[in-house]
């Protein structure tokens, strides 16, 4: 069974830091598209960055140049760091990992923490 566990998330003030991890277990990481996701109250879950199996990378643009994904295969582990963080960065942050072929799509997802970004 694959399982995504979230961590890293918290309170902090603008212009704050904070590092997400997503250890993935279960499954073989590497071949996994990993994206960071994030749902704000009263809004629809939006794309906050993705990484790729290949290692290529995207990010929404609101975030462009704050943040940035990574991933360590050796660790089974996406991450997500975030800086200069304003108050519309705050959200639950989801850890998704994606892959798909002509044969098998696979999506799973995590439980989500919390990011709160507030003086």
């Amino acid at each position: 069974q694959v399982q995504l566990v979230e961590s890293g998330g918290g309170l902090v003030q603008p212009g704050g830091s904070l590092r997400l991890s997503c250890a993935v277990s279960g499954s073989r990481f590497s071949i996994y598209d990993m994206g960071w996701y994030r749902q704000a109250p009263g809004k629809e879950r939006e794309l906050v960055a993705v990484i790729s199996s290949g290692a290529s990378t995207n990010y929404a643009d609101s975030v462009k140049g704050r943040f940035t994904i990574s991933r360590d295969n050796a660790k089974n582990t996406a991450y997500l760091q975030m800086n200069s963080l304003k108050p519309e960065d705050t959200a639950v942050y989801y850890c998704n990992a994606k892959f798909w072929s002509t044969i098998v799509t696979l999506n799973y997802w995590g439980q989500g923490t919390q990011v709160s970004v507030s003086s």
